[in-house]
Protein backbone atom coordinates (compact mmCIF):
# COMPACT_ATOMS: atom_id res chain seq x y z
CA UNK A 1 0.00 0.00 0.00
CA UNK A 2 1.65 3.48 -0.86
CA UNK A 3 2.15 5.76 1.63
CA UNK A 4 1.02 9.66 1.71
CA UNK A 5 4.93 10.51 1.25
CA UNK A 6 5.61 14.54 1.11
CA UNK A 7 9.19 15.77 0.63
CA UNK A 8 10.73 18.97 0.05
CA UNK A 9 10.69 20.40 -3.46
CA UNK A 10 13.58 22.39 -3.61
CA UNK A 11 12.29 23.77 -7.21
CA UNK A 12 8.94 25.33 -5.64
CA UNK A 13 10.58 25.93 -2.08
CA UNK A 14 7.66 24.20 -0.25
CA UNK A 15 6.90 20.25 0.86
CA UNK A 16 4.84 18.62 -1.55
CA UNK A 17 2.70 15.25 -1.48
CA UNK A 18 5.00 13.17 -3.72
CA UNK A 19 2.14 11.72 -6.68
CA UNK A 20 4.12 9.64 -9.38
CA UNK A 21 3.94 10.73 -13.07
CA UNK A 22 2.53 6.48 -13.75
CA UNK A 23 1.79 5.22 -10.04
CA UNK A 24 2.71 2.92 -9.25
CA UNK A 25 5.93 3.57 -11.02
CA UNK A 26 8.73 6.25 -10.24
CA UNK A 27 11.76 7.50 -12.37
CA UNK A 28 14.00 8.66 -9.89
CA UNK A 29 17.71 9.86 -11.39
CA UNK A 30 20.89 10.86 -8.74
CA UNK A 31 23.84 12.42 -9.47
CA UNK A 32 26.55 9.82 -8.76
CA UNK A 33 30.37 10.72 -8.40
CA UNK A 34 33.00 12.16 -10.68
CA UNK A 35 35.53 8.97 -10.25
CA UNK A 36 39.07 10.37 -10.25
CA UNK A 37 39.52 9.56 -6.68
CA UNK A 38 39.20 7.54 -3.22
CA UNK A 39 35.39 7.69 -2.15
CA UNK A 40 34.98 9.63 0.76
CA UNK A 41 32.69 10.83 3.28
CA UNK A 42 30.75 13.22 1.15
CA UNK A 43 30.01 10.22 -1.26
CA UNK A 44 28.20 8.47 1.66
CA UNK A 45 25.53 11.04 2.38
CA UNK A 46 23.90 11.60 -0.72
CA UNK A 47 24.16 7.66 -1.44
CA UNK A 48 22.74 6.77 1.86
CA UNK A 49 20.09 9.65 1.63
CA UNK A 50 18.50 8.40 -1.91
CA UNK A 51 19.26 4.69 -0.98
CA UNK A 52 16.28 5.59 2.02
CA UNK A 53 14.28 7.30 -0.49
CA UNK A 54 14.50 4.13 -3.28
CA UNK A 55 14.23 1.53 -0.30
CA UNK A 56 11.17 3.05 1.46
CA UNK A 57 9.16 3.69 -1.93
CA UNK A 58 9.82 0.22 -2.81
CA UNK A 59 8.79 -1.09 0.84
CA UNK A 60 5.47 1.03 0.35
CA UNK A 61 5.24 -1.01 -3.31
CA UNK A 62 6.36 1.69 -5.39
CA UNK A 63 8.19 -0.24 -8.42
CA UNK A 64 10.90 2.30 -9.16
CA UNK A 65 13.34 3.05 -11.84
CA UNK A 66 16.76 4.26 -10.12
CA UNK A 67 19.64 5.31 -12.52
CA UNK A 68 22.16 6.94 -10.65
CA UNK A 69 24.85 7.86 -13.16
CA UNK A 70 29.23 7.58 -13.18
CA UNK A 71 30.86 10.89 -14.44
CA UNK A 72 33.71 9.51 -15.82
CA UNK A 73 34.48 12.25 -18.66
CA UNK A 74 34.27 16.01 -19.05
CA UNK A 75 34.03 17.24 -15.20
CA UNK A 76 37.09 19.90 -15.62
CA UNK A 77 39.18 20.84 -12.66
CA UNK A 78 38.76 24.15 -12.46
CA UNK A 79 35.25 25.09 -13.12
CA UNK A 80 32.56 23.67 -15.49
CA UNK A 81 33.91 24.90 -18.38
CA UNK A 82 37.68 25.56 -17.99
CA UNK A 83 40.50 24.01 -16.93
CA UNK A 84 42.00 19.85 -17.36
CA UNK A 85 39.45 17.11 -16.77
CA UNK A 86 40.20 15.93 -13.48
CA UNK A 87 40.23 11.79 -14.98
CA UNK A 88 42.40 12.92 -17.95
CA UNK A 89 44.59 14.49 -15.49
CA UNK A 90 44.91 12.04 -12.70
CA UNK A 91 46.04 9.91 -16.35
CA UNK A 92 48.29 11.69 -17.50
CA UNK A 93 50.07 12.00 -13.48
CA UNK A 94 50.11 8.01 -12.96
CA UNK A 95 50.80 7.70 -17.11
CA UNK A 96 47.47 5.84 -17.26
CA UNK A 97 44.86 5.51 -19.92
CA UNK A 98 41.85 7.92 -18.24
CA UNK A 99 39.43 4.40 -18.40
CA UNK A 100 41.69 2.86 -16.17
CA UNK A 101 41.69 5.58 -13.39
CA UNK A 102 38.00 5.56 -14.23
CA UNK A 103 37.35 1.85 -13.86
CA UNK A 104 40.16 1.33 -10.33
CA UNK A 105 37.94 3.89 -8.44
CA UNK A 106 34.43 3.14 -9.82
CA UNK A 107 35.25 -0.19 -7.89
CA UNK A 108 36.58 1.59 -5.17
CA UNK A 109 33.19 3.58 -4.57
CA UNK A 110 31.50 0.68 -5.61
CA UNK A 111 33.18 -1.62 -2.74
CA UNK A 112 32.56 1.81 -0.31
CA UNK A 113 28.53 1.28 -1.31
CA UNK A 114 28.66 -2.45 -0.69
CA UNK A 115 29.74 -1.72 2.81
CA UNK A 116 27.26 1.33 3.37
CA UNK A 117 24.76 -1.52 2.33
CA UNK A 118 23.76 1.11 0.15
CA UNK A 119 21.36 -0.99 -2.86
CA UNK A 120 22.55 -0.48 -6.51
CA UNK A 121 20.85 1.53 -8.28
CA UNK A 122 18.38 0.07 -11.29
CA UNK A 123 20.77 1.53 -13.80
CA UNK A 124 24.17 3.01 -13.85
CA UNK A 125 25.19 4.57 -16.82
CA UNK A 126 28.80 6.12 -17.73
CA UNK A 127 29.18 9.92 -19.30
CA UNK A 128 31.52 8.47 -21.76
CA UNK A 129 29.04 5.39 -22.89
CA UNK A 130 26.34 8.20 -23.74
CA UNK A 131 28.08 10.39 -26.13
CA UNK A 132 26.11 10.03 -28.93
CA UNK A 133 22.90 10.80 -26.69
CA UNK A 134 24.50 13.75 -25.80
CA UNK A 135 25.73 15.18 -28.96
CA UNK A 136 21.72 14.51 -29.97
CA UNK A 137 20.46 16.97 -27.61
CA UNK A 138 23.22 19.67 -28.05
CA UNK A 139 21.80 19.54 -31.73
CA UNK A 140 18.58 19.82 -30.77
CA UNK A 141 19.41 22.74 -28.01
CA UNK A 142 21.14 24.85 -31.15
CA UNK A 143 18.16 23.68 -33.40
CA UNK A 144 16.03 25.82 -30.53
CA UNK A 145 18.07 28.97 -30.93
CA UNK A 146 19.67 28.33 -27.39
CA UNK A 147 22.90 27.28 -28.23
CA UNK A 148 25.75 29.12 -30.07
CA UNK A 149 28.92 27.82 -32.05
CA UNK A 150 32.21 29.29 -31.28
CA UNK A 151 35.61 27.94 -32.20
CA UNK A 152 34.53 24.17 -32.57
CA UNK A 153 32.77 24.42 -29.07
CA UNK A 154 29.00 25.07 -28.13
CA UNK A 155 27.77 26.79 -25.36
CA UNK A 156 24.08 27.53 -24.08
CA UNK A 157 23.12 30.97 -24.41
CA UNK A 158 21.61 31.59 -21.02
CA UNK A 159 20.33 35.25 -21.89
CA UNK A 160 18.27 34.21 -25.15
CA UNK A 161 17.07 31.27 -22.92
CA UNK A 162 16.11 33.73 -20.01
CA UNK A 163 14.05 35.85 -22.33
CA UNK A 164 11.58 33.04 -22.47
CA UNK A 165 12.06 30.86 -19.65
CA UNK A 166 13.44 31.23 -16.22
CA UNK A 167 16.99 31.00 -15.89
CA UNK A 168 17.99 30.54 -11.82
CA UNK A 169 14.32 29.25 -10.58
CA UNK A 170 16.26 26.42 -8.71
CA UNK A 171 18.82 28.43 -7.27
CA UNK A 172 17.01 31.49 -6.71
CA UNK A 173 19.51 33.59 -9.12
CA UNK A 174 18.75 36.22 -11.08
CA UNK A 175 20.29 36.65 -14.46
CA UNK A 176 20.37 40.24 -14.32
CA UNK A 177 21.91 40.64 -11.07
CA UNK A 178 24.68 37.69 -12.37
CA UNK A 179 25.00 39.94 -14.87
CA UNK A 180 26.08 43.51 -13.04
CA UNK A 181 27.81 41.47 -11.31
CA UNK A 182 30.18 40.16 -13.62
CA UNK A 183 33.07 41.19 -15.57
CA UNK A 184 32.97 41.45 -19.39
CA UNK A 185 35.31 39.02 -21.32
CA UNK A 186 36.80 41.17 -23.94
CA UNK A 187 37.38 38.69 -26.44
CA UNK A 188 39.59 36.51 -24.09
CA UNK A 189 36.83 33.56 -24.18
CA UNK A 190 35.14 31.92 -26.97
CA UNK A 191 31.91 32.44 -24.36
CA UNK A 192 29.52 35.63 -25.64
CA UNK A 193 28.79 36.16 -21.70
CA UNK A 194 30.84 35.05 -18.67
CA UNK A 195 27.74 33.00 -17.54
CA UNK A 196 27.17 30.75 -20.53
CA UNK A 197 28.49 27.11 -19.88
CA UNK A 198 29.75 24.71 -22.35
CA UNK A 199 27.67 21.72 -23.92
CA UNK A 200 30.41 20.46 -26.26
CA UNK A 201 33.98 21.89 -25.66
CA UNK A 202 36.23 21.32 -28.81
CA UNK A 203 39.56 19.62 -27.03
CA UNK A 204 43.40 21.10 -26.94
CA UNK A 205 45.76 18.91 -28.95
CA UNK A 206 46.86 17.65 -25.28
CA UNK A 207 43.54 16.41 -24.45
CA UNK A 208 42.99 12.80 -24.07
CA UNK A 209 39.39 12.02 -24.09
CA UNK A 210 38.17 12.81 -26.94
CA UNK A 211 35.24 12.36 -29.57
CA UNK A 212 34.21 13.57 -32.98
CA UNK A 213 30.90 15.27 -33.79
CA UNK A 214 29.45 18.19 -36.38
CA UNK A 215 31.57 20.39 -34.75
CA UNK A 216 35.24 19.09 -33.19
CA UNK A 217 36.64 16.55 -32.03
CA UNK A 218 36.06 17.20 -28.44
CA UNK A 219 34.06 15.97 -25.20
CA UNK A 220 30.60 16.78 -23.65
CA UNK A 221 30.23 19.65 -20.95
CA UNK A 222 29.45 18.18 -17.58
CA UNK A 223 26.02 19.24 -16.97
CA UNK A 224 25.01 17.84 -20.74
CA UNK A 225 25.78 13.96 -19.51
CA UNK A 226 22.78 14.15 -16.52
CA UNK A 227 20.56 16.05 -19.04
CA UNK A 228 20.45 13.22 -21.80
CA UNK A 229 20.90 10.26 -19.73
CA UNK A 230 18.08 10.86 -17.63
CA UNK A 231 15.76 11.50 -20.83
CA UNK A 232 17.23 8.35 -22.00
CA UNK A 233 16.18 5.90 -19.30
CA UNK A 234 13.47 8.13 -18.00
CA UNK A 235 11.64 9.69 -20.77
CA UNK A 236 11.59 13.84 -20.80
CA UNK A 237 9.27 13.40 -18.11
CA UNK A 238 10.38 11.99 -14.88
CA UNK A 239 9.56 12.16 -11.29
CA UNK A 240 12.52 13.03 -8.83
CA UNK A 241 15.98 14.26 -9.09
CA UNK A 242 18.31 14.05 -6.42
CA UNK A 243 22.05 14.92 -5.43
CA UNK A 244 23.86 17.06 -3.19
CA UNK A 245 22.78 20.68 -2.55
CA UNK A 246 26.23 21.85 -3.63
CA UNK A 247 25.25 20.78 -7.30
CA UNK A 248 22.38 23.11 -7.48
CA UNK A 249 24.41 25.61 -8.66
CA UNK A 250 25.62 25.75 -11.33
CA UNK A 251 24.95 21.79 -12.41
CA UNK A 252 21.55 21.47 -11.84
CA UNK A 253 20.32 24.44 -12.71
CA UNK A 254 22.03 24.03 -15.89
CA UNK A 255 20.29 20.72 -16.23
CA UNK A 256 16.72 22.80 -15.69
CA UNK A 257 17.99 24.44 -18.68
CA UNK A 258 18.94 22.52 -21.00
CA UNK A 259 16.13 20.24 -20.73
CA UNK A 260 13.90 22.90 -20.78
CA UNK A 261 15.93 24.18 -24.09
CA UNK A 262 15.72 20.72 -25.71
CA UNK A 263 12.44 19.83 -24.63
CA UNK A 264 10.20 22.46 -23.88
CA UNK A 265 9.43 21.57 -20.08
CA UNK A 266 11.65 20.95 -17.15
CA UNK A 267 12.51 17.04 -17.21
CA UNK A 268 12.09 16.72 -13.57
CA UNK A 269 8.90 17.05 -11.44
CA UNK A 270 10.20 17.02 -7.45
CA UNK A 271 14.25 18.26 -7.07
CA UNK A 272 15.28 16.53 -3.70
CA UNK A 273 19.04 18.01 -2.54
CA UNK A 274 20.60 16.54 0.42
CA UNK A 275 22.66 18.83 2.95
CA UNK A 276 26.62 19.15 3.08
CA UNK A 277 28.83 17.55 5.90
CA UNK A 278 31.38 19.74 7.77
CA UNK A 279 33.43 18.82 10.13
CA UNK A 280 33.99 20.11 13.85
CA UNK A 281 32.37 23.29 12.40
CA UNK A 282 34.14 23.20 9.42
CA UNK A 283 32.91 22.19 5.40
CA UNK A 284 34.66 19.59 4.59
CA UNK A 285 37.84 20.13 2.31
CA UNK A 286 41.13 18.87 1.13
CA UNK A 287 42.68 22.27 1.46
CA UNK A 288 41.38 22.43 5.05
CA UNK A 289 43.14 18.89 6.37
CA UNK A 290 40.01 17.82 7.03
CA UNK A 291 38.78 15.69 4.05
CA UNK A 292 37.65 12.11 5.26
CA UNK A 293 38.19 8.88 3.10
CA UNK A 294 36.26 6.10 3.70
CA UNK A 295 39.04 4.08 4.09
CA UNK A 296 40.37 6.28 6.61
CA UNK A 297 37.15 6.33 8.07
CA UNK A 298 36.98 2.39 8.34
CA UNK A 299 40.53 2.18 8.91
CA UNK A 300 41.09 4.94 12.08
CA UNK A 301 44.02 6.39 10.27
CA UNK A 302 42.96 9.94 9.82
CA UNK A 303 44.65 12.20 12.07
CA UNK A 304 40.70 13.19 13.44
CA UNK A 305 39.82 9.63 14.36
CA UNK A 306 41.09 7.95 17.60
CA UNK A 307 39.72 4.71 15.91
CA UNK A 308 38.38 2.54 13.41
CA UNK A 309 34.55 2.56 12.73
CA UNK A 310 32.51 -0.11 10.81
CA UNK A 311 30.47 0.98 7.89
CA UNK A 312 26.90 0.16 9.91
CA UNK A 313 28.17 3.08 12.35
CA UNK A 314 28.68 5.70 9.21
CA UNK A 315 25.16 4.66 8.05
CA UNK A 316 23.93 4.79 11.16
CA UNK A 317 25.44 8.45 12.17
CA UNK A 318 24.31 9.81 8.71
CA UNK A 319 20.37 8.98 9.09
CA UNK A 320 21.02 10.55 12.81
CA UNK A 321 20.30 13.72 10.99
CA UNK A 322 17.40 14.68 8.97
CA UNK A 323 18.82 14.48 5.44
CA UNK A 324 18.04 18.30 4.45
CA UNK A 325 19.83 19.70 8.02
CA UNK A 326 23.99 20.37 7.88
CA UNK A 327 25.84 17.05 9.23
CA UNK A 328 28.83 17.58 11.15
CA UNK A 329 31.32 15.15 11.68
CA UNK A 330 32.99 14.45 14.90
CA UNK A 331 35.04 11.56 16.61
CA UNK A 332 33.15 12.45 19.38
CA UNK A 333 29.71 12.63 17.10
CA UNK A 334 30.83 8.65 15.85
CA UNK A 335 30.88 7.27 19.04
CA UNK A 336 27.89 8.57 20.19
CA UNK A 337 26.76 6.89 17.02
CA UNK A 338 28.56 3.57 17.67
CA UNK A 339 26.75 3.34 21.06
CA UNK A 340 23.76 3.60 19.96
CA UNK A 341 23.75 1.40 16.78
CA UNK A 342 24.88 -1.39 19.09
CA UNK A 343 22.07 -0.49 21.09
CA UNK A 344 19.79 -0.99 18.80
CA UNK A 345 21.29 -4.05 17.17
CA UNK A 346 21.83 -5.88 20.79
CA UNK A 347 17.82 -5.15 21.34
CA UNK A 348 16.89 -6.63 17.92
CA UNK A 349 18.62 -9.71 19.26
CA UNK A 350 17.19 -9.64 22.28
CA UNK A 351 14.09 -10.13 20.13
CA UNK A 352 14.72 -13.59 19.93
CA UNK A 353 15.75 -14.60 23.91
CA UNK A 354 12.51 -13.41 24.92
CA UNK A 355 9.62 -15.76 26.21
CA UNK A 356 6.11 -15.08 25.17
CA UNK A 357 3.50 -14.39 27.70
CA UNK A 358 -0.24 -15.03 27.60
CA UNK A 359 -1.19 -11.26 27.50
CA UNK A 360 0.76 -8.32 27.07
CA UNK A 361 1.25 -5.42 29.41
CA UNK A 362 2.33 -2.95 26.71
CA UNK A 363 0.62 -1.93 23.24
CA UNK A 364 3.45 -1.32 20.38
CA UNK A 365 0.65 -1.74 18.11
CA UNK A 366 0.79 1.94 16.69
CA UNK A 367 4.84 1.62 16.23
CA UNK A 368 4.40 0.83 12.45
CA UNK A 369 2.08 4.08 11.84
CA UNK A 370 4.54 6.33 13.82
CA UNK A 371 7.26 5.52 11.99
CA UNK A 372 5.62 5.59 8.43
CA UNK A 373 4.68 9.09 9.41
CA UNK A 374 8.31 10.08 10.08
CA UNK A 375 9.21 8.93 6.84
CA UNK A 376 6.03 10.34 4.92
CA UNK A 377 7.56 13.61 6.65
CA UNK A 378 10.04 14.29 4.09
CA UNK A 379 11.93 11.10 4.93
CA UNK A 380 12.45 12.15 9.04
CA UNK A 381 14.92 8.63 9.97
CA UNK A 382 15.70 10.82 13.07
CA UNK A 383 12.23 10.50 14.02
CA UNK A 384 12.24 7.05 13.11
CA UNK A 385 15.37 6.31 15.20
CA UNK A 386 13.35 8.08 17.95
CA UNK A 387 10.58 6.06 17.65
CA UNK A 388 12.54 2.70 17.56
CA UNK A 389 14.55 3.55 20.16
CA UNK A 390 11.43 3.77 22.05
CA UNK A 391 10.55 0.38 21.37
CA UNK A 392 14.04 -0.66 22.56
CA UNK A 393 13.49 0.42 25.83
CA UNK A 394 9.84 -1.56 26.00
CA UNK A 395 12.25 -4.71 24.73
CA UNK A 396 14.73 -4.37 27.53
CA UNK A 397 11.90 -4.22 30.22
CA UNK A 398 10.21 -7.38 28.92
CA UNK A 399 13.61 -9.27 28.23
CA UNK A 400 14.48 -8.11 32.40
CA UNK A 401 10.46 -9.11 33.38
CA UNK A 402 9.21 -5.67 33.78
CA UNK A 403 6.74 -6.36 31.07
CA UNK A 404 5.07 -8.58 29.13
CA UNK A 405 5.05 -9.56 25.14
CA UNK A 406 2.28 -12.34 23.94
CA UNK A 407 3.18 -14.39 21.25
CA UNK A 408 0.80 -12.78 18.80
CA UNK A 409 2.48 -9.09 19.57
CA UNK A 410 5.71 -10.27 20.04
CA UNK A 411 5.87 -11.55 16.42
CA UNK A 412 4.34 -8.07 15.29
CA UNK A 413 6.96 -6.35 16.95
CA UNK A 414 9.48 -8.35 15.42
CA UNK A 415 8.34 -7.57 11.62
CA UNK A 416 8.19 -4.07 12.10
CA UNK A 417 11.45 -3.67 14.19
CA UNK A 418 13.05 -6.08 10.93
CA UNK A 419 10.85 -4.00 8.50
CA UNK A 420 12.28 -0.42 9.86
CA UNK A 421 15.79 -1.18 11.08
CA UNK A 422 17.13 -3.20 8.62
CA UNK A 423 15.04 -3.19 5.09
CA UNK A 424 13.57 0.79 4.99
CA UNK A 425 16.92 2.43 7.02
CA UNK A 426 19.30 -0.15 5.45
CA UNK A 427 20.82 -1.20 8.61
CA UNK A 428 22.83 -4.48 9.01
CA UNK A 429 23.50 -6.65 12.27
CA UNK A 430 27.42 -6.82 12.04
CA UNK A 431 27.20 -7.17 15.38
CA UNK A 432 26.19 -10.67 14.66
CA UNK A 433 28.49 -11.38 12.37
CA UNK A 434 31.23 -10.08 14.69
CA UNK A 435 30.08 -12.33 17.06
CA UNK A 436 30.08 -15.09 14.58
CA UNK A 437 33.47 -14.56 13.60
CA UNK A 438 35.03 -14.63 17.36
CA UNK A 439 33.13 -18.31 17.79
CA UNK A 440 34.41 -19.35 14.53
CA UNK A 441 37.64 -18.56 16.15
CA UNK A 442 37.61 -19.50 19.60
CA UNK A 443 36.33 -22.88 18.07
CA UNK A 444 39.39 -23.37 15.88
CA UNK A 445 41.54 -22.62 18.68
CA UNK A 446 39.70 -25.21 20.91
CA UNK A 447 39.87 -27.91 18.28
CA UNK A 448 43.77 -27.18 17.73
CA UNK A 449 44.11 -27.28 21.26
CA UNK A 450 42.74 -30.46 20.57
CA UNK A 451 44.53 -31.89 17.98
CA UNK A 452 47.54 -31.42 20.01
CA UNK A 453 46.14 -33.49 22.96
CA UNK A 454 45.56 -36.18 20.33
CA UNK A 455 48.70 -35.94 18.93
CA UNK A 456 50.31 -36.29 22.11
CA UNK A 457 47.68 -39.28 22.93
CA UNK A 458 46.01 -37.67 26.09
CA UNK A 459 42.70 -39.00 25.24
CA UNK A 460 41.11 -37.72 28.38
CA UNK A 461 41.55 -34.20 27.88
CA UNK A 462 40.98 -34.69 23.63
CA UNK A 463 37.13 -36.75 24.50
CA UNK A 464 36.75 -33.58 27.40
CA UNK A 465 37.28 -31.18 24.70
CA UNK A 466 34.69 -32.94 22.37
CA UNK A 467 32.24 -33.62 25.17
CA UNK A 468 32.60 -29.61 26.17
CA UNK A 469 31.69 -28.24 22.94
CA UNK A 470 28.79 -30.68 22.12
CA UNK A 471 27.26 -29.39 25.71
CA UNK A 472 27.81 -25.76 24.14
CA UNK A 473 26.10 -26.87 20.70
CA UNK A 474 29.01 -27.57 19.04
CA UNK A 475 29.13 -31.00 16.80
CA UNK A 476 32.47 -31.89 16.40
CA UNK A 477 33.70 -33.41 12.92
CA UNK A 478 36.80 -35.77 13.17
CA UNK A 479 38.18 -36.44 9.69
CA UNK A 480 41.64 -37.96 8.69
CA UNK A 481 43.30 -34.37 8.20
CA UNK A 482 41.71 -33.19 11.59
CA UNK A 483 37.88 -31.72 12.48
CA UNK A 484 35.56 -29.99 11.59
CA UNK A 485 32.84 -28.24 13.20
CA UNK A 486 28.88 -27.02 13.06
CA UNK A 487 26.59 -25.47 15.05
CA UNK A 488 24.03 -27.97 16.31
Amino acid sequence: MHSKLVIYNTLTRRKEEFVPLKDPFVGLYVCGPTVYGDPHLGHARPAITFDLLFRYLRATDYKVRYVRNITDVGHLEHDADEGEDKISKKARLEKLEPMEVAHYYTDRYHSAMEQLNVLSPSIEPYASGHIIEQIAMVQRILDQGFAYLSNGSVYFDVEAYDKKYHYGKLSGRVLDEMMANTRTLDGQSDKRNPFDFALWKKASPEHIMRWPSPWSDGFPGWHMECSAMSTKYLGETFDIHGGGMDLMFPHHECEIAQSTAACGHDAARYWMHNNMITINGQKMGKSLGNFITFEELTHGTHKLLSQAYTPMTIRFFILQAHYRSTLDFSNEALQAAEKGYERLMKAVSTLDKIQPSATSSVDLHDLEARCEAAMDDDLNSPMVISELFEAVRTINQVYDGKQKLSAEDLADLKRVMHRFVFDILGLRDDLARDNSQLLSSVVDLVLELRQQAKASKDWATSDRIRDGLSQAGIKVKDRKDGSDWEVE
